[in-house]
């Protein structure tokens, strides 16, 4: 039987964050503890595995950020949720081609998976690179945060709203039909408190807080007002604030219900940049405004790149290519749905692809 579901069995309901959480990240029976999601074998595949030009594109950004900042002679990059690891490698790959930048760089990989460290060691073989628990584990700079599908996968809170009260959703095992099944509490008071301050009520009847990518981005402001820098993100989401259920689970490549297999299947939200950007905002960094990923990487140049390397391989390869840019790029993909947003320091020019 399902372990998680077992879990379950000898628990009282537990609100949908904590239930998220069980599912991913239970030590032995947690999605990310135990499997590899990534690429055309596992679950879904992300843009550093469609195209080792979105590595390169964020690179080159990443480099450009550095010699707005004067060239300091220490910069670290934390990636949040290397994935695989395909992310890092290409990146100091690049990176490589613009010596005094790599001879600055730091890599600080933040990563709870031991699966996943594993699999990222067998790709990221360079002594720069590091990896940490917590953020807090950072304690120089400046520091560029870079996070690909990263906030997307922690865990939310939702509430429902009837005759303007809010219930909160909870995953319990109903005994009768074996079950999990969503229950509803009222929400207490703190909760609601901490909600109404966020603004998050507007129309819909479906409410979700995302409580862990809060406390992240809180992390990340205090080391970036410190020690300086920004904040790269990539991710799905929407920019204007609306209630609305945006919990999904996928498995194979395919949607399917959240409660069906959890452990087994990856469960993630849509980002609300709406929020981020006005807690970003103050909390004291500039936020530039958000834009596609379309946008952001025409912007930098990857089809000018993309036309350049053509010149240089065969015709297969070349449409290998081009197929896998049109897979970042096109509306229909991956080029509009998911969001850029570029949080930095006050006083920052920097705004490269913005």
């Amino acid at each position: 039987m399902n372990k998680i579901i077992n879990i379950l069995k000898q628990k009282k309901p537990l609100p949908i964050d904590e239930f998220i959480n069980l599912a991913l990240y239970n030590k032995k029976f947690g999605y990310y503890m135990k499997k590899n999601p990534f690429g055309e074998d596992g679950d879904y595949i992300t843009s550093p595995l469609v195209s080792k030009l979105f590595a390169e594109m964020i690179t080159i950004w990443c480099v450009s950020f550095w010699e707005q900042l004067d060239k300091p002679n220490k910069i670290i990059i934390a990636e949040l949720g290397p994935g695989d690891g395909s992310l890092c490698k290409d990146f100091l790959s690049t990176a490589k081609n613009f010596k005094d930048f790599y001879n600055c760089l730091e890599l600080r990989l933040l990563e709870k998976s031991n699966k996943l460290k594993r699999i990222q060691k067998t790709k990221i073989k360079d002594k720069k690179a590091k990896w940490i628990k917590k953020i807090e584990e950072i304690n120089n700079g400046p520091i560029i945060f870079i996070g690909n599908e990263f906030f997307d996968a922690l865990s939310i809170k939702q509430f429902y709203i009837k005759k303007k009260l809010l219930f909160e959703r909870y995953v319990g095992f109903n005994k009768n039909n074996k079950k999990i099944e969503f229950l509803y509490k009222k929400a207490n008071k703190n909760l609601v408190k901490k909600i109404k301050k966020l603004q998050l009520i507007s129309n819909g009847n479906i409410i979700e807080y995302p409580i862990n990518a809060i406390k992240y981005l809180n992390l990340i402001t205090k080391k970036i007002n410190k020690y300086n820098g920004g904040l790269l993100c990539f991710d799905y989401g929407y920019t204007k604030q609306k209630n609305q259920d945006t919990l999904q689970s996928i498995s194979n490549h395919k949607y399917i219900n959240i409660l069906s297999d959890p452990g087994n299947c990856d469960i993630t939200s849509h980002i609300n940049y709406e929020l981020f950007s006005k807690f970003l905002i103050k909390n004291n960094l500039h936020v530039e405004d958000i834009i596609s990923q379309n946008e952001f990487l025409q912007k930098l140049g990857i089809i000018d790149r993309a036309n350049i390397l053509s010149k240089k391989v065969n015709f297969k390869t070349k449409m290998d290519m081009f197929y896998r840019l049109k897979k970042l790029l096109n509306s229909s993909e991956m080029g509009n749905i998911f969001k850029v947003l570029f949080a930095k320091k006050k006083g920052i020019k920097f705004s490269l692809g913005f």
